[in-house]
């Protein structure tokens, strides 16, 4: 896919980044609890679809490509 500018370990990264947010804020009683659930809720979701709008805006992209002989 085209839109795809994730490579394999940024995005295995930012779900393992994600999920670890999100059960910090399941299992947390403090005031920052939403705030954590909603930013682990970015990389989950960037890394799950495997797009960056950043990585867009900047120019970026991680994935490796099959170079074509």
């Amino acid at each position: 896919m085209k839109f795809i500018n994730s490579g394999f370990f940024d995005r295995a990264f930012r779900v393992l980044l994600g999920t670890g947010l999100i059960a910090w804020a399941f299992f947390t009683n403090e005031w920052y609890k939403i705030p954590l659930f909603a930013i682990g809720c970015i990389p989950l979701v960037t890394g799950i679809i495997g797009w960056c709008p950043i990585y867009s805006v900047l120019g970026i992209n991680t994935r490796f490509h099959a170079h074509k002989k």
